[in-house]
């Protein structure tokens, strides 16, 4: 038997091929596995955002029966944005799945089904990265390529600056806790009305190694929480002032995606962060809800193999991005 034949199953398909590659194990990056993002499915490449800059006043006490003071209409502000387009591919030549077969059964295509479910393992990891990169590149405001192009500044789009803060731990005598609540009203005055739980700040190495170095610092863990300072080596974070910290290890060929000697603090549970995805460029995907991930096959030339065909449309924004302080140290 031909065992290319066996790519015509509908196990090959392409809503079969999409669910496998959907349901493969998940190696999530940190963004993916604390839940930051909102996710949803989108039935078009372009998502439309809409935002309005009111401002808050004070209104002025009247005598009973005066005319009550008008509210005046906001400005609405509606931007566009399109959702990236991200193939990745696989090739199964024949060698590969000849003489293939599921250990102690003689069924061929439960071993061909092994051989491509652990290569859309395999391409999945390289699109959850990818997909982790475009979060954080959200969250920071600036969402990058892979050759490190701007996508998108969201700083530019909602014409906003960004909100910085500097942690002066050269300084021993730095009040860190006083610092820390000078940052989080940054955060406040940015959300308005927004509500959230409690911050998080993802630090470089540098910057994590002042913090918790810090003797201010220090002195708290030891005087409140009975020498934790000196009984864990906190690698999962640590709490500080209402906000988690820890230290961010993501980075592709040894480049970090967060620099040693920065940190970046943002509101958890705001619901301010949100991932669109956009449907597959096919012509049974057309207008319908966009998935996380696709997947199709296709044969090579002359039966030599299989093509897999794999992709993500995905639209990861921050939609007040003013609300995520960039911090530095000095």
């Amino acid at each position: 038997m031909n065992l290319l034949d066996i790519f015509g199953n509908d196990a090959f398909s392409m809503s079969s091929l999409t669910a496998t590659i959907n349901d493969a194990p998940y190696k999530p990056g940190r963004i993916g596995s604390m839940g930051l993002f909102i996710d949803a499915g989108v039935n078009t490449t372009t998502v439309s955002v809409e935002s309005k800059n009111g401002t808050l006043r004070l209104l002025p006490t009247k005598e009973r029966g005066a005319p009550a003071t008008q509210a005046k209409g906001t400005k609405r502000a509606l931007r566009d944005f399109r959702v990236s387009h991200i193939p990745h591919d696989g090739t199964i030549l024949a060698d590969e799945v000849q003489n293939v077969r599921a250990f102690g059964s003689t069924s061929a295509l439960t071993g061909v089904q092994a051989v491509v479910n652990q290569r859309l393992t395999d391409i999945r990891v390289n699109h959850e990265v990818t997909l982790e990169h475009l979060r954080l590149g959200a969250l920071k405001g600036q969402i990058l390529d892979a050759d490190g192009s701007i996508i998108y500044d969201l700083f530019d789009e909602f014409k906003v600056d960004q909100q910085t803060h500097t942690f002066e731990f050269s300084n021993d005598e730095l009040d860190v806790r006083d610092s820390c609540v000078k940052m989080r009203r940054k955060v406040d005055e940015a959300l308005g009305v927004t509500m959230y739980s409690h911050l998080h700040g993802f630090c470089g190495a540098e910057f994590y190694d002042a913090l918790i170095g810090h003797p201010y610092v220090k002195e708290s863990y030891q005087r409140y929480q009975a020498g934790a300072m000196l009984r864990n080596d906190f690698k999962e974070g640590f709490h500080y002032c209402n906000t988690l910290w820890e230290e961010y290890m993501g980075q592709v060929d040894g480049v970090p995606f967060i620099e040693p000697d920065e940190a970046y603090v943002f509101p958890m549970g705001s619901n301010i962060f949100r991932t669109w995805f956009g449907p597959a460029d096919f012509i049974e995907t057309a207008n319908q809800i966009g998935l996380p991930l696709y997947a199709k096959q296709k044969p090579l030339d002359f039966d030599k193999g299989i093509q897999l065909h794999t992709q993500s449309n995905p639209l990861p924004l921050c939609l007040k991005p003013r609300a995520v302080i960039k911090c530095t140290l000095s």
